[in-house]
């Protein structure tokens, strides 16, 4: 058997290389649909060995999809974006399968599709994703929808007709995705695109909770809250009838849109979206914030235990540390605080909270080197990233009384 890796690409010259060096020992051809590059981006998925085809953009991510898959030869398709790495390991399994070896307790000959855990690099609280990247080339099985396009709904109408078909989930992170980048995703042209190819979408599809879902995490950007509730609202009307994953980010979203004004409701949704049958790493998010919300509510023992639970889940994110660390602090556990803290700038250095927060933390110890040396270099990464705000930093510490001549100056 055969796999056909699958991508559609515009200007991707700076990160293309990457992708299809992580992919090509383990698909047997790569299929490379361009939308109008101006850049070097044909040539280099030619120079990997790519079969390259061209065609107009016509502001639907499915029909190019669409057009990808219209050119693969192979018994499954991978799907991959240019600014994604496939890790060696989840691609040995998928190797294995199309070679015949079950995966798990699953035939191979049952498989219909692999949904692929895909790590957000840069994404603070909510770092991972579950795709359906991985899948068997048949006529049914096509992309659908202009913006946030998926298999998903070819997949399950194809099971529906043949109950064998099996869609599994691999356990660990199967691919690295560089895009996130608060920079790009709120490009002000790009969001307007977006929402515009959503809504223009959801006035002949009212029904599609699964895009209203996603318009409205928009809205919520945008701080068009009103906008966002009356959406979600709607989709929760049909929560019986929705896949687990959907209805997590429903709830979830939904709190995020009430957090400022109606944090009570939000402790609610949240709740409710931690009661979703999803695997426990994307939870993470909800984990998080209603942590945060119980701790500014005063219930510190809840948000420890949701902060721990996180930590649990991933004791690489950082946040998860660092918020440990304020809640110690609440509490007067400074010892807790600066554990937590220090786990946090291992994860990331660059974090200039923590810093701050184990300063603070050694300074009511009275160890004011230490305080002094974490104020330091909080006051570093701030000078890089909010300059007044380090300014601001250094008058305070000047009026706590602090050597501040031994201070970073601006």
């Amino acid at each position: 058997m055969t796999i056909s890796l699958c991508m559609i690409v515009k200007d991707e010259a700076a990160t293309l290389a990457a992708t299809l060096s992580s992919a090509r020992d383990w698909v047997d051809e790569m299929v490379v649909v361009d939308t109008g590059s101006v850049d070097t981006t044909r040539a280099i998925a030619q120079s990997w060995g790519a079969e390259v085809h061209t065609i107009p953009w016509t502001h639907d991510f499915a029909a190019a999809r669409n057009a990808s898959l219209v050119h693969a030869t192979g018994d499954w398709v991978l799907v991959l974006d240019a600014d994604e790495v496939l890790l060696p390991a989840a691609a040995q399994v998928l190797r294995s399968l199309d070679r015949g070896q079950p995966l798990g307790t699953t035939a191979a000959a049952d498989v219909l599709a692999v949904n692929l855990l895909r790590l957000e690099l840069g994404a603070l609280q909510a770092p991972y994703t579950l795709i359906t990247r991985f899948f068997r080339r048949l006529p049914e099985v096509h992309f659908e929808r202009p913006y946030h396009e998926t298999v998903d709904d070819s997949i399950a109408s194809l099971q529906a007709q043949t109950p064998n078909w099996q869609v599994l989930t691999l356990a660990d992170v199967a691919i690295h995705h560089s895009g996130y980048s608060p920079v790009t995703i709120t490009h002000r042209s790009k969001v307007e695109r977006a929402r515009q190819t959503m809504e223009g979408y959801l006035a002949s599809h009212a029904d599609d909770a699964y895009l209203a879902n996603k318009l409205a995490a928009l809205y919520i950007q945008s701080d068009q809250i009103d906008q966002a509730l009356s959406l979600l609202n709607q989709a929760l009307t049909q929560v019986d009838s929705l896949d687990p994953i959907t209805r997590y980010e429903l709830y979830y979203h939904r709190a995020l849109a009430y957090t400022k004004d109606h944090p009570e409701l939000a402790v609610k949704d949240y709740a409710l979206a931690l009661e979703q049958a999803i695997p426990p790493s994307l939870t993470l998010g909800a984990l998080i914030n209603l942590g945060s919300l119980r701790k500014d509510q005063g219930d510190l023992v809840a948000a420890l235990g949701l902060f721990n639970r996180a930590i649990a889940i991933d004791p690489n994110l950082a946040i998860a540390h660092y918020n440990l660390g304020t809640t110690h602090r609440a509490s007067g556990y400074l010892d807790g605080a600066i554990a937590a803290y220090k786990a946090a700038i291992a994860l990331q250095p660059d974090y200039p909270e923590a810093h701050q927060n184990l300063g603070v933390a050694w300074f009511k110890l009275g160890k004011l080197p230490e305080a002094l040396e974490a104020f330091s270099r909080a006051i570093q990464l701030y000078d890089a990233t909010n300059p007044s705000y380090a300014q601001d930093l250094r008058v305070g510490l000047k009026n706590l009384g602090l050597p501040t001549d031994l201070l970073p100056k601006p």
